[in-house]
């Protein structure tokens, strides 16, 4: 046998499944692909709020979709709208999908403030398809119409829905609990694991989906740890379910309080929710009673206390191990990245999947790009917490006057004196996110480019006009949300 060809996947959940569905796809029989995991050991099992970019790997996988929605109880996903981030009683919403429309040498952001000066625009919000159809409780898939979206869904049964693809396509799960791994002398490479059964289970390539317990890639190999927790200070978060009050909306919600934020993640059989928080500035007794009194809808369970840290390991790859989810790193749900880092890191592992040998260069590149990638999400959601009014709790006094990473300062003074934003490399948020949180958190910016004088201020005014209606002609067409899904993924009741 060649080497690098028995894959072992340390744990379930979704990290370990779709970790498991990917590589399955990607290597069909030229490769053994094995997956321990536990039913003792449970899951984190709440990223239930993902971003646009999950679509692609569930087409990579060639998953259909409405029958997708159905196994995981889905519902669609326009945007998040925050509420009381920037001051007490504020609410804007971060969409997905362009706002308005761009031009290449300048974005729409420019024409609005011109516009808006000038008296002739209604509020930047109003000009985004999918708030308007946020607003309206409207979806529909319609690529002609822009309107971009994402899904919520239940975690749980997304994990067993790849268990049940992986499967089909040939890669072995085995039950057990890991006690003790294996390393060579020599160059210090895992080489085999003990499961609590007696079981040896030897392996070339080892994926590390045993969430926060890290327990290759830190455990076993020391590899350390980066903490962000002086930028992202919440450590703490509380998840519950509760009964569906009403049709579910197409957006997450995420309110911010005294000491953290909480979610609301609506699906088609129950309402995700959650509570964020700061330990430094809250005891846990206390935080469960504040999310308890701002849940709408009865429970269906406890709220389940989850301690964590933010920050990353310090190489995502190392040696024969490659760390995936939670065990990579953690960055709070605020934007739904979770799942995609996980997505990321798969398919980044795919693309440099190693030889007969593996390379340290590979290795190198692997965690350089891991590395810039978190950076840039940790600065997002940084943005968040710094670029606030808000002085009614020590909280957020901290997070509004503490000190920022070097590259997100440098974004923020960017954007104040010329209302753009610039897009390095590869990041995941593009120039509209920036701007839409740094807008609707309150940086007023200084003036707008030169090219939107090319415009007279008819011309101006069509411009905002057309948009304005050529939205509300595909409102007019679209179905509400819940109409949508009963057309088109309409759910079965769950076990």
């Amino acid at each position: 046998m060649k080497n690098n060809q028995r894959i072992i996947i340390v744990g379930g959940g979704s990290a370990g499944w779709m970790s498991a569905a990917a590589l399955s796809n990607a290597f069909g029989n030229t490769k053994q692909i094995t997956l321990i995991e536990s039913e003792a050991i449970g899951t984190v099992g709440v990223g239930e709020a993902t971003i646009p970019a999950v679509k692609s790997f569930n087409k990579l996988l060639g998953i259909d979709e409405a029958e997708f929605l159905k196994t995981t109880q889905g519902t669609f996903k326009l945007g998040i709208q925050f509420e009381n981030w920037g001051a007490l009683g504020d609410v804007y919403m971060h969409p997905f999908g362009l706002v308005g429309k761009d031009s290449w040498m300048a974005n729409f952001q420019h024409f609005w403030l011109k516009a808006h000066r000038l008296g002739m625009a209604k509020k930047y919000f109003d000009y985004s398809l999918n708030i308007r159809a946020c607003n309206e409780n409207k979806c529909m898939i319609d690529p002609n119409t822009g309107l971009d979206y994402a899904y919520h869904f239940d975690a749980g049964l997304y994990a067993r829905y790849l268990r049940t693809y992986s499967e089909a396509r040939g890669v072995k799960r085995i039950e057990g609990m890991v006690e003790h791994v294996q390393t060579c002398s020599e160059d210090g490479f895992i080489q085999s694991l003990t499961l609590k059964s007696g079981d040896i289970i030897e392996g070339d390539i080892f994926v590390d989906c045993s969430g926060f317990r890290a327990l290759l890639i830190e455990q076993t190999l020391h590899t350390g740890f980066e903490d962000w927790s002086h930028w992202l200070p919440c450590d703490r978060a509380l998840a519950v379910q509760t009964e569906s009050v009403g049709e579910p909306v197409p957006y997450t919600r995420s309110t911010a309080h005294k000491i953290g934020w909480q979610w609301r993640i609506p699906l088609q059989h129950r309402v995700g929710n959650g509570l964020v928080y700061c330990s430094r500035y809250i005891s846990d007794e206390d935080a469960k009673k504040l999310l308890v009194e701002n849940l709408q809808g009865t429970m269906r369970t406890e709220p389940r206390l989850i301690k964590f840290r933010t920050g990353r390991a310090i190489k995502q790859w190392n040696k024969n191990c490659i760390s995936i989810g939670l065990s990579s790193g953690f960055l709070e749900p605020l934007e739904s990245t979770s799942l995609h880092l996980i997505q990321t890191g798969i398919v980044r592992l795919i693309r440099m999947f190693p030889g007969d040998t593996i390379n340290q260069t590979e290795i190198d590149e692997y965690n350089r790009h891991s590395k810039y990638e978190y950076e840039r999400i940790r600065d997002f959601i940084i943005l968040h917490y710094h670029v606030t009014q808000r002085n009614d709790s020590a909280f957020w006094n901290y997070c509004r006057t503490m000190s920022i990473p070097e590259t997100l300062e440098r974004k923020i003074n960017v954007y104040k004196n010329t209302t753009s934003v610039f897009k390095e490399q590869d990041e995941l948020f593009h120039e509209g996110s920036w701007q839409q949180v740094m807008l609707g958190q309150g940086i007023s910016p200084a003036g707008y480019h030169p090219v939107v004088d090319k415009l007279s201020d008819d011309e101006l005014q069509r411009l905002m006009n057309s948009i304005e209606n050529e939205h509300s002609q595909y409102l007019a067409r679209f179905p509400s949300h819940q109409q949508f899904i009963d057309h088109y993924c309409k759910a079965g009741v769950p076990d």
